[in-house]
């Protein structure tokens, strides 16, 4: 077995061993490795899912951490392609909640949400993902404004 050292802030930690307790684990190792078994359990059957998806990528961090605004900006344009929407809203005076709505390969969704929540100083970052199959609407919905330029349907896998 190999030793890991992680840090955590202290109210992070106290809030971990208040769980560990609730949950009754005997120490804080057991309890690790259940969520990151849990977790990578999650995150296969999520990869098995879909070709394609719908995200709702959420994520609080605080604007103050050097050059953080900028870099998660920069990567939101430098992938366009899967951007659809940002909400972005100011929680206090350090904090950020951004909401990012994105449509695409699925693997390139999970790798934009992945990179984004790495982010030194993103906390609590989820990722909502949705299988979806695409496919060319071949119809027009009457706004267009005159354009002939297909459209992408998003349909939910059953």
């Amino acid at each position: 077995m190999e030793r890991v050292t992680i840090s955590l802030d202290e109210s992070l930690l106290a809030d971990f061993d208040d769980f560990i307790r609730r949950q009754g684990y005997e120490n804080r190792s057991e309890a690790v490795r259940d969520l990151v078994r849990r977790r990578l359990q999650d995150d296969a059957l999520e990869r098995k899912a879909a070709d394609f998806a719908v995200a709702s990528l959420s994520y609080v961090y605080n604007h103050h951490q050097r050059e953080l605004s900028r870099r998660l900006t920069e990567a939101q344009h430098h992938s366009h392609d899967l951007v659809l929407s940002t909400l972005h809203v100011h929680l206090d005076h350090e904090n950020c909640l951004e909401v990012v709505m994105l449509r695409g390969p699925a693997e390139q969704v999970r790798a934009f949400a992945d990179s984004t929540i790495a982010e030194t100083g993103v906390r609590h970052g989820c990722l909502n993902l949705i299988p979806v199959e695409l496919t060319q609407g071949g119809h027009s919905h009457g706004h267009n404004h005159g354009h002939g330029a297909p459209h992408v349907h998003s349909r939910p896998k059953v």
